[in-house]
């Protein structure tokens, strides 16, 4: 058996850290490793003790909700709240860190940005990241999966199923419910 990477297996860590996420617009997750090691891993979420987006909605100024603090920022301050250094380290995130998430990463110390996904990269982040010698990888995570659209897919399922209601069912009807429900619904 071939073993997963540590590519896999640190983007893996940030697309399972990003579905604690609070914010409704986008699920983003980021681990901080150094030396093969997780010092910290974050997601954007709002601040501690504060509203969060998922029960009052997102709270959004100029097309950004402001309203949550992002992953990256959030695994830094993990590291910053209980005294571990980031010099050196490498960063795996779901999505290409905004401009603001650049600077801080590189303010930080980080050496390296792994992504999974391309998202509003902005200019000014690429160029500042290629000016302070940090280096940007995307990495596509081939070893698992992670739906973070499950709960969108299974009310399309369960709509699906009240529409084939209302019109009966034949006996191929009934067979794609059960494939359905077999890799769909089943917990």
């Amino acid at each position: 058996m071939k073993r997963i990477s540590w590519d896999q297996y640190f983007m893996a860590q940030s697309h399972l850290l990003a579905l604690r996420s609070t914010c409704e617009r986008l699920m983003v997750g980021a681990t901080i490793v150094r030396d093969k090691r997780i010092i910290a891993g974050g997601y954007n979420g709002s601040v501690s003790g504060s509203v969060h987006c998922i029960d009052e909605g997102c709270y959004v100024i100029d097309g950004h909700c402001v309203r949550t603090v992002h992953a990256e920022a959030n695994a830094l301050l993990q590291c910053a709240k209980f005294g571990v250094p980031t010099e050196g380290a490498d960063i795996y995130v779901t999505h290409f860190p905004c401009l603001q998430c650049c600077k801080q990463l590189i303010q930080s110390g980080i050496r390296t940005v792994y992504y999974a996904q391309d998202y509003r990269n902005h200019p000014y982040a690429i160029e500042l990241f290629e000016q302070t010698g940090v280096k940007t990888v995307k990495v596509t995570l081939d070893y698992l999966t992670f739906d973070t659209h499950y709960k969108e897919k299974q009310e399309l399922v369960e709509k699906l199923y009240t529409k084939l209601a209302e019109n009966g069912e034949d006996n191929e009807v009934q067979e794609f419910k059960e494939e359905v429900e077999r890799l769909f619904l089943n917990e």
